[in-house]
């Protein structure tokens, strides 16, 4: 008796759990697990949204792999944006955090500035870049022409496209700048007393305090910071077709990548090859391509967690 009035208390609590957790467990079926599944399913068919989907094995995935041009260089230049914007972005909005947070005087003006950026919708952000680095006409080449520095092409030159949509995204850094400051201002203070007690330079300080406290908060940063550049689309798309001249109408399609394929990424891609082409089959293959590299940079990332706690060296 006792055996089954535990087996039943037991049953109750699972069921209890399960009721709780339910409302993760249907989100994450509906909005996760099934389309993952649906992607897989669809990357292995011949799919044009028209006809029902045929079996074609791994026709889509030799296509991506050796036949269609743009994957390369788009993957190329996603792995390029994750490694270099990505950290560029999170120093320097550790940096600026730093900066505001020894300010005495004015911080609440230099934070508004600095996080102001951010508030941009991307569009316009990005045709405000485009405009302003344009290589004729815009006031930066202008600028730098004026005190004898080689102006460059920016978004209209293959080697500069990629720098430029990295300063865009230092431009809009005010979001981690706030996450930075928020845990700057919680390291304790009783810790940079005792390593100004203890003789520690600025730079030992932050090697030795600072960084050990605030390394889950720079750990979240990269991984989101590289969740979001997996999805990049909108600026360079943007970028392209400013720096380009192309007015999109009825009838017309641009193909995205300009200046020569520079800035081409995996997520246009997956609507170029399925809302352009009705390739449904080879955009899943892109689209699981991308599901594959945030994975292994994500866990990469975790496994790595512990060389961000210096305080043991």
């Amino acid at each position: 008796m006792s055996t089954l009035t535990l087996a039943s208390k037991r049953r109750r609590a699972a069921l209890r759990t399960a009721a709780f957790m339910s409302p993760w467990l249907i989100g994450f079926a509906i909005f996760f697990a099934y389309p993952l599944i649906s992607t897989v399913y669809f990357s292995f068919m011949h799919y044009d949204g028209f006809r029902p989907p045929a079996w074609s094995g791994t026709r889509n995935w030799a296509y991506v792999f050796r036949n269609y041009p743009l994957f390369w260089p788009a993957l190329r230049n996603t792995l390029w944006l994750v490694v270099v914007a990505v950290s560029l972005r999170v120093v320097f909005g550790l940096g600026v955090g730093l900066l505001i947070t020894k300010i005495k005087a004015g911080t609440g003006v230099f934070r508004t500035l600095f996080y102001l950026p951010y508030l941009a919708p991307p569009v316009a952000a990005t045709m405000a870049f485009a405009f302003l680095l344009n290589p004729g006409t815009g006031p930066v080449d202008s600028i730098l022409d004026g005190i004898g520095i080689p102006a460059p092409g920016w978004f209209n030159d293959p080697d500069w496209s990629k720098p430029g949509l990295t300063l865009l995204a230092l431009w809009g850094v005010g979001d981690l700048m706030v996450i930075f400051m928020a845990a700057l201002l919680d390291v304790p203070r009783e810790q940079y007393e005792a390593a100004e007690l203890d003789g520690a330079s600025a730079w030992q300080r932050f090697r030795y305090v600072t960084l050990p406290n605030i390394s889950p908060i720079v750990m979240f940063a990269v991984v989101t910071g590289v969740i979001q550049t997996m999805q990049y689309y909108t600026q360079p798309l943007i970028a392209g077709k400013v720096a380009s001249g192309v007015i999109q109408g009825a009838g017309t399609q641009f193909e995205p990548g300009y200046p020569d394929k520079s800035t081409l990424t995996l997520p246009q891609l997956v609507y170029n090859l399925g809302f352009q082409r009705f390739d449904y089959g080879s955009a899943c293959v892109v689209a699981l391509v991308l599901f594959a590299l945030s994975m292994v940079f994500t866990a990469f990332l975790m496994r790595r967690r512990g060389g961000l706690n210096l305080a043991g060296d």
